[in-house]
């Protein structure tokens, strides 16, 4: 028995260990099988409950099935953690780091991805360094911030900074003119909203544009009645002007209540424009048709990616019958952005680990691989540089039409609006301020033609309130006929040109004026405060003053103007005035000098210039002074003086004419004659000067002028100018050019007025800072100037009285000087020197050729004789024989009545002169 024993431990003991080994055979094989097929672990951090974490997670599931049936020795296992149903909240409470960390502890994850938002993905990257696990984020911070990749060297971001979008807002915005904006976002954590306003800002300064204000919105997570705190967050909106919103960032859930109550309280108008940025883009194909139709009108800005590939065409196909399948309540069934994100970063991921499936890879190396890639995806390029995506992508612009949205123009990186991804030279060198180019659909008015101001415009309920100086000093621009009742309308040019603009506008414009009787310089501080949407007056647009407030286009241009007593400048010299002194000067000594030619020329041979010295002169005066006017009767006989006279007489009709034209022109017309000639004049006397009252010229006076505050009088309206002139208490006031044009036409006998050396910008209306409506009233300004109706407004208000219609010169009209007229007088001159000399190389010539036989004789000698000839008109001898006693004069004087007869007798007389000449030797006495 015992052996019997025996025998069954040893073969239950042989049995066991044939059992053990078989065991240990199996789990060697099932280990060796293992070490064939090597599995990478995926996490992915996402919401859930949310439409764009639905999708991620079904890109994924499918893009990680699809490589699973490539590779037969690799997998991937994918685990989802998920942040909770409200992102914001998750990433305050650190959900979601606690999620990241499970997954790396508890599923032994290699890669972390998902992260749809920056406050969700800067924690989980602390914790991807720390842990040295690869982070793949669908999103970047709007800023890039400092030394990032640094910071976070595993972390590679799927998305770039917020600039390129809000440069995208900010072109929209610039196209359309508006000027001021109101930024709208929901609060969260980790700056995610404020940088994107930060890079708002930015862009809207480079195009001009601000933020009136900015509405933060609390998060939804922390609101029990989200209606009522919405209601109360717009209610913020209603006083200010600016009905263009830009929202940068918000839940799907906020941006249902956001533009539900935004429509229920007006906001959604037909003069305003929404724009949401790409993140509540993607909220427009999960939303159903009831809450689109609340947003219809509003632009957004959604990532482009082409739908005509052979892999997108394969993803959609999955991704439809799956999504249908596992979501079964949701309305839309189509891929999205973030959907192909996620399919991409499947792809980033087995691309890294393609080459090194037999290898064991490090953290390091696949981050480094993953950093390193450079496909194109169903997303668009993937490349990385810094961390993040190298490229920026293509955006197209949506507009929400009625139930759903239409596609418009694209949005091409550092070219600007498109109507084709080609960048087309000729669409305006990259279409940036021209407009969209596709129809737009503006909220609350489907057949709307203009397009929206972007401002709060007047009703008939809030008209536009319009302040007018309630004092003027010159009534006729603006004046308020009753004070005490203000509903009476106040009348004048400004009001005339305010309402001809509004006929010009092309579009309604309740108003109400309201007297202001203050100064000018605290009706613009009524604008900029808005106690007054705008007024209309005549306002000066100074430099200090555009700072606070929106000026329109001037209507009439502004200088300083001096304004002088003044007294006619007729009297009995007035003859004297066409020509200044100096031309007077210079054509007495061209009469002489011409006067003395002719004598010369002509008193050898023609008798009527013969005589004593007295009779000589006055023929030779009268014959020239008789000249200007065409009055001489003397013949001249020398060619030489034919030439002078000549051009003398043509000299003289130059003169007499130029001479009585102005002459003329002094008489006709009435000249003043100011005893004030300038400013520095006033200053050096110390004189007193007048401006208005309610005017900035007081203080320009004493700040710019340098004049002395008690030498300046301020005074009240126009009349009293003409008393504090009559009584001496001023000596020149200053008045702006509109206001100087306006008192001379009154007073043009009695004052006169100077050029403007001090310009300002001009006389215009004012409205609020940005207001659209300043920018309409200056082309209307334009249009109505162009067409000539500012011209005849001027007339109707601003007429010359009876006695100034005719003409009213000052002081300064131009008398005839001497450098309009020194071309004639110097070719008279020298007409008369060339003949003067010509004569005399003549004579001296001719009386060589006489002499036979010359002598030697002195050149002192010579020079005396040849004087003597020239005033006595004797033939001379140069070669004299001082022995031979003088003979009588053959040649000598005849009387002054004897005239020559005829040519023939002229000849005969010079004749028998060379030939006595030829037979007598003449003796000059004292010679």
């Amino acid at each position: 028995m015992a052996n019997i024993d025996t025998v069954l431990i040893r073969q239950l003991v042989i049995l066991v260990l044939i059992l053990f080994s078989c065991i240990n055979i199996i789990s060697k094989g099932v280990q060796a099988k293992e070490d064939d097929h090597k599995v990478t672990n995926i996490g992915a951090v996402i919401d859930v409950t949310s439409r764009t974490g639905k999708e991620e997670i079904t890109a994924m599931e499918i893009a990680v099935q699809s490589f699973n049936n490539k590779l037969n020795n690799h997998g991937l296992s994918f685990y989802v953690q998920s942040h909770g149903k409200d992102p914001m909240l998750a990433a305050a409470a650190g959900i979601n780091s606690v999620a990241a960390e499970k997954l790396i502890k508890e599923n032994n994850v290699t890669v972390i991805i998902g992260l749809e938002t920056w406050e969700l993905a800067a924690p989980v990257a602390e914790i991807g360094t720390r842990a040295r696990v690869p982070v793949l984020s669908f999103t970047a911070p709007s800023i890039t911030l400092p030394l990032s990749a640094l910071r976070w060297p595993f972390l590679a971001q799927m998305a770039n900074n917020d600039s390129e979008q809000m440069t995208c807002i900010a072109a929209i915005i610039r196209s359309y003119g508006w000027k001021k904006v109101i930024a709208i976002y929901e609060d969260e954590t980790y700056g995610g909203d404020s940088g994107k306003l930060a890079v708002l800002i930015e862009a809207l300064q480079d195009i001009g544009s601000e933020i009136e204000h900015t509405l933060v919105l609390p998060p939804i997570s922390s609101l029990s009645n989200t209606k009522e705190v919405m209601q109360e967050e717009l209610m913020k909106l209603l006083s200010l002007e600016s009905r263009v919103f830009v929202v940068l960032k918000a839940s799907s859930v906020m941006t249902i209540h956001l533009f539900e109550e935004a429509k229920n309280m007006g906001f959604m108008g037909r003069d305003s424009a929404w724009i949401i940025t790409d993140k509540i883009t993607t909220y427009l194909d999960s939303f159903n048709t009831s809450i689109i139709s609340s947003m219809a009108g509003v632009f957004g800005i959604k990532t482009y990616y082409t739908e005509n590939s052979s892999e997108y065409e394969s993803l959609y196909g999955q991704f439809k019958q799956v999504f249908r399948k596992k979501y079964e309540d949701e309305d839309n069934f189509e891929p999205g952005i973030y959907a192909l994100k996620a399919y991409d970063a499947i792809q980033i991921i087995t691309e890294a680990m393609e080459g090194m499936i037999n290898t064991n890879i490090s953290s390091k190396q696949l981050s480094e691989k993953i950093l390193s890639s450079n496909f194109t995806g169903l997303s668009g390029e993937i490349q990385f540089e810094r961390g993040m995506l190298s490229q920026n992508p293509t955006s197209r612009i949506v507009n929400v039409v009625g139930k759903k949205y239409k596609e418009l123009d694209f949005w091409l990186p550092s070219f600007g609006f498109s109507r084709s991804l080609v960048n087309e030279e000729t669409e305006h060198d990259g279409n940036t301020a021209q407009g969209l180019y596709g129809q737009v659909t503006w909220p609350a008015d489907l057949n709307q033609v203009r397009n929206p101001k972007g401002w709060a415009m007047p009703t008939n309920a809030r008209p536009l309130i319009i302040g007018v100086p309630g004092r003027t000093s010159f009534e006729k621009f603006v004046k308020v006929k009753n004070e005490s009742n203000q509903n009476e309308e106040p009348e004048g040019y400004c009001i005339d040109l305010f309402k001809m603009a509004l006929e010009v506008l092309g579009y309604d414009l309740p108003y109400k004026f309201v007297p202001h009787f203050s100064t000018y310089d605290d009706l613009v501080r009524c604008v900029h405060n808005k106690t007054f949407d705008a007024v209309v007056g005549d306002i000066t647009i100074l430099a200090n003053r555009a700072e606070l407030v929106e000026f329109t286009q001037p209507y009439a241009e502004s200088g300083l103007s001096l304004i002088v007593p003044a007294k006619s400048e007729e009297s009995a010299w007035m003859f004297m005035k066409p020509f200044t002194w100096e031309m007077w000067m210079a054509t007495g000594a061209m009469l002489i000098y011409t006067m003395f030619i002719v004598w010369f020329l002509e008193h050898r041979s023609n008798p009527e210039f013969e005589g004593t010295w007295k009779t000589q002169i006055g023929t030779a005066m009268w014959f020239t002074c008789s000249s200007l006017f065409f009055a001489h009767r003397e013949n001249v006989r020398n060619n030489f003086t034919r030439i002078v006279v000549t051009v003398w007489l043509f000299v003289s009709l130059v003169l007499t004419s130029s001479y009585t034209a102005s002459l003329s022109s002094m008489l006709t017309v009435n000249k003043l004659k100011v005893n004030v000639t300038d400013i520095e004049f006033l200053k050096r006397n110390n004189l007193k000067v007048g401006c208005d009252r309610d005017s900035f010229l007081r203080n320009y006076l004493v700040d710019v002028l340098q004049f002395k505050s008690e030498n300046i009088k301020t005074i009240n309206n126009q009349d009293s100018y003409i008393g504090e002139f009559e009584k001496k208490h001023i000596a020149a006031a200053f008045l702006e050019l509109p206001y100087e044009k306006v008192f001379i036409n009154n007073y043009c006998k009695k004052f006169s007025a100077t050029t403007p050396t001090y310009r300002f910008g001009g006389l215009g209306f004012m409205f609020h800072k940005g207001s659209p409506i300043a920018m309409d009233f200056s082309k209307a300004i334009l249009t109505l100037s162009e067409k000539g109706a500012l011209k005849e407004l001027e007339e109707k208000w601003f007429a010359p009285s009876p006695e100034c219609s005719t003409g009213v010169t000052d002081n300064r009209t131009e008398r005839l000087r001497l450098h309009s007229f020194w071309g004639l007088y110097i070719i008279s001159g020298a007409t008369s020197t060339i003949c003067f000399f010509l004569f005399i190389i003549k004579i001296i010539k001719d009386q060589y050729r006489s002499n036979t036989s010359p002598r030697n004789n002195s050149i002192w000698s010579k020079a005396i004789r040849l004087a003597r000839f020239i005033y006595q008109g004797q033939q001379i001898n140069f070669a004299i024989d001082q022995t031979r006693p003088q003979l009588p004069e053959i040649v000598g004087r005849g009387s002054p009545r004897w005239k020559y007869s005829s040519p023939d007798a002229a000849e005969n007389h010079v004749a028998a002169s060379s030939e006595a000449a030829d037979v007598e030797m003449l003796y000059i006495p004292g010679g």
